[in-house]
């Protein structure tokens, strides 16, 4: 990394720090919650980020483009001057809002003192609105745009791949055409773990996923208190327990559990841990080892197959990139029960668990000291018929139908003896938790996730209670 490049890297993570380390107060009760929501996160455009600027659907002057290839061609090298802030000025006089992308995803890497405040300034005169004065102003802009919905400009990956690739070489492989939306996607703060599989504990300035971990019994397990938030998966009559605990620092986990090969991410900022088969493939398709690319997708995490380096949409499973994209490879879903390490091993008590080690030494819980006010990296418009922050039971009907199950409403009723179901899908407790089966009994694919983070890659979902 050059010495331009690794400045840039050291100023964001500054700047991720700060807003990390800002002290929030969490809030269990529901009113005051959504009440929070609101403030943080309008649901209407129109009402709470003003109107949408004009936005032309011309092609790029021949003077914008030279302006657009000098500045992102020259981040590797010649660091940032008058050229490149005459290149900005170009910008502005073309009027063309689309480029506040772009804008953007420069603000994303340059963050603070001069050149922060000539972008700001570059994407206040193109949308009119004013930023300069404001605290995280990338996030601000993000979010106007993502509400607004503001068209990419012609070549958008094509420079967004460049300035990825000038920080981080090792991203240039994942910017390829697909069906991803390269708008939404920004740095999450962290470089990409493109370790070789099998190399658990190889340090990496990266969040390091764990292969093929090394598990105890629960008998064994003294170091997790009861109370301590695991994640349950069962598969073939095999039970595993993977403590959130460990979850925060590795975020991935490329498992085999009763027989089976699962790639099991966890996003910390949508509380959501998923479990993946990574076999069965159709033929010629070796087995996906997931990792983290330190990318983000409106507040997800973006995972990526180290083999093939395609993209997958890690709330549906599905790669979007790449390779695997080609072969329309979609990855079936194991269930996932949130619940506490107490309950769990109470209802299966022949469950094996990861090893303490796995941890660190960490033992963080992010919603409560990070984001509790709302996500922390923009997604535009949420849906408010929940808070964000409240957990819900994801699940797709046989009909294609995602639903939304309310956890805290679906404990409530099943604790009073009733019969949560949806077309072929019935709610079952297990260990404390929640679960999905279909109308034989077996156990559908399902996590739970924060309403924000399903009803952003779920928009028709539906609610229940409704």
């Amino acid at each position: 990394m050059s010495r331009f490049n690794l400045n840039v890297f050291l100023t964001s993570l500054f700047f991720v720090f700060i807003a990390a380390s800002m002290p929030v107060s969490a809030d269990s009760d529901v009113s005051a919650a959504t009440s929070i929501a609101r403030a943080a996160l309008p649901k209407g455009a129109a009402k709470d980020f003003g109107p949408a600027p004009a936005v032309t659907n011309a092609a790029l002057s021949d003077d914008v483009i030279q302006a657009l290839d000098f500045i992102f061609g020259s981040l590797e090298s010649s660091g940032w001057g008058e050229k490149q802030k005459a290149g900005l000025e170009t910008i502005v006089e073309s009027g063309d809002v689309r480029l506040a992308w772009l804008i953007a995803d420069l603000m994303r890497f340059l963050a603070g003192g001069r050149i922060s405040d000539e972008l700001t300034v570059t994407a206040d005169k193109l949308l009119g609105t004013n930023f300069s004065a404001g605290f995280r102003r990338w996030n601000q802009l993000t979010n106007h745009l993502m509400a607004w919905d503001i068209p990419a400009p012609p070549d958008y990956l094509k420079y967004k791949r460049q300035l990825f690739a000038a920080v981080s070489p090792e991203w240039e492989a994942l910017f390829s055409e697909g069906d991803i939306d390269w708008r939404y996607v920004s740095w999450g703060g962290v470089n990409i773990d493109d370790r070789e599989f099998e190399t658990t504990d190889v340090r990496c300035n990266c969040i390091p996923a764990a292969d093929n971990p090394k598990v105890t019994s629960a008998k064994e397990a003294t170091w997790l208190s009861d109370d301590a938030i695991v994640f349950g998966v069962e598969v073939n009559g095999k039970y595993r327990a993977y403590p959130r605990q460990i979850m925060e620092v590795r975020e991935m986990v490329n498992d085999t559990l009763g027989g089976r090969h699962l790639g099991i991410p966890y996003c910390t900022l949508c509380g959501s841990a998923q479990a993946w088969f990574t076999d069965d493939l159709p033929e010629g398709i070796e087995r996906p080892v997931l990792r983290t690319s330190g990318l983000l997708i409106r507040s997800n995490k973006v995972m990526f197959d180290l083999n093939t380096m395609s993209v997958f949409d890690t709330f549906r499973g599905n790669a979007v990139t790449g390779p695997l994209a080609k072969r329309d490879l979609q990855l079936k879903q194991a269930a996932v029960v949130t619940t506490s390490w107490g309950d769990w091993k109470l209802a299966h008590p022949e469950t094996t668990v990861l090893i303490e080690a796995l941890a660190l030494g960490q033992n963080l819980d992010f919603i409560n000291n990070r984001d509790a006010k709302g996500p922390i990296f923009p997604i535009g418009n949420a849906d408010l018929r929940l808070a964000v922050h409240e957990n819900i039971l994801g699940v797709i009907t046989q009909s294609g139908t995602p639903w939304a199950f309310h956890v805290p409403s679906l404990i409530k009723a099943l604790n009073a003896g009733e019969d949560v179901m949806v077309e072929n899908v019935k709610i079952l407790h297990d260990a404390g938790g929640v679960r999905a089966v279909n109308s034989k009994g077996k156990s559908l694919g399902t996590h739970q996730a924060f309403w924000f983070a399903w009803s952003q890659f779920y928009p028709d979902t539906q609610l229940w209670p409704e």
